[in-house]
């Protein structure tokens, strides 16, 4: 029951949220109307009655690609001078030296 409430309430907060942004736009073209009832002994008849109409326009999104440049920084590793020394050391020792 609370996912259920969870997700009217989400669904609501985005309604509100498109149409405060203007991203959704709705406009009633057309009011209701309340059929006619009578009794008769037959029972109860409705006539008539009409179902308001709305007009909804929702903007749009475009999506698309392009080149550009984008400079990106070099990275240079410096180890300290103690372990320069050492790994130096350590190669000439591979090496034969």
């Amino acid at each position: 029951m609370r996912a259920l409430l969870l997700i009217l309430i989400v669904a609501v907060l985005a309604i509100l949220i498109a149409l405060w942004t203007g991203f959704l736009d709705i406009d009633q073209i057309r009011g209701a109307k309340a059929p006619t009832i009578s009794t008769t002994h037959n029972g109860v008849v409705a006539k008539g009655g009409q179902a308001p109409a709305f007009d909804v326009e929702t903007g749009s999104v475009e999506i698309g690609t392009r080149n550009t440049n984008v400079n990106v920084p070099n990275v240079t590793i410096k180890p300290p001078q103690g372990q320069a020394t050492q790994n130096q050391a350590a190669r000439n020792s591979v090496n034969g030296m």
